[in-house]
């Protein structure tokens, strides 16, 4: 199962419980973002990003550039504390 399947299945499980207005704003933020273009900007797979700076989990400044220099870079982005 590829991710976009996963997904598809995750809101096929959750998605009925979700409440009828949270599911219309969290539709209409989609479309909204869908027709901003913002997809033919993103990466693809295989693309390379352009060098960054970033703090890291524990607010230290962390450049992609230092890190390539040890290998290859995955990098993760996670919301946080909530």
């Amino acid at each position: 199962m590829n991710l976009h399947e996963e997904i598809q299945a995750l809101f096929e499980q959750v998605g009925p419980t979700i409440p009828a207005e949270a599911a219309r704003t969290m539709a209409e933020a989609t479309e909204k973002l869908a027709k901003s273009g913002i997809i033919s900007r993103a990466l693809g797979r295989g693309d390379k990003a352009p060098a960054f700076e970033l703090p890291n989990a524990l607010g230290q400044m962390v450049s992609s550039a230092a890190l390539l220099q040890d290998g290859p870079l995955v990098v993760s982005f996670y919301r946080g504390t909530w």
